[in-house]
């Protein structure tokens, strides 16, 4: 019977699946900033910038990788950017998915950097017969502490790079590595 509470208590302690970021339990820094990416993913997956809601601190500020577009600053701006992608993405009856490889952070005090890669599939409607498509990327997101369970981002900026950087990223300990996409084989159609 000695078991059965120890066995509670792990249990109890482990962080929550369902909401990663409002987990009550004691978890260390790298989980919480981890816990923003599948909430990323889960955003693209959806095509639900109100996901991203979470992710971002009230002031975060956003460097889109094109030449032509500004500084974005403000959590309200930044959800309307992936309003807008998402909203593309939909009149067009596709879908989009995302992952990310962190290859470093840097964390000081409440604050963190992760840099990184990241991958989007591009899969359109079946009825267009086009093939799956995807673009790559390197990134910086620095993060802030704003409680004991949560890591919000506060800043977010990208640019393209080759998929075979992402594919080729290695897993560093305690850093969230994503799943493993698979290349996209030369002049085929993913299922």
């Amino acid at each position: 019977m000695k078991f059965l509470p120890l066995v509670l208590m792990c249990l109890l302690s482990l962080p929550s699946l369902a909401n990663p970021a409002k987990t009550h339990t004691k978890s260390t820094d790298d989980q919480l900033i981890n816990a923003n990416y599948p909430l990323f993913i889960s955003a693209f997956n959806q095509l639900s910038p109100e996901v991203t809601r979470e992710i971002y601190a009230d002031d975060a500020s956003y460097l889109s990788e094109s030449q032509s577009k500004e500084i974005y600053y403000g959590r309200d701006n930044i959800v309307a950017i992936y309003q807008k992608f998402f909203d593309k993405i939909r009149a067009k009856k596709a879908t989009i998915d995302v992952d990310f490889r962190i290859t470093k952070r840097k964390i000081i005090g409440d604050g963190a950097i992760d840099t990184g890669y990241y991958l989007v599939r591009f899969y359109p409607a079946k009825e267009t017969g086009e093939p799956v498509s995807e673009f790559a990327g390197k990134f910086a997101i620095g993060t802030e502490k704003v409680s004991a369970t949560q890591w919000k981002v506060s800043l977010d900026t990208n640019n393209r790079a080759e998929p075979s950087y992402y594919l080729n990223a290695k897993p560093v300990p305690n850093l969230y590595y994503g799943r493993q996409f698979p290349p996209l084989p030369a002049g085929k159609k993913l299922p």
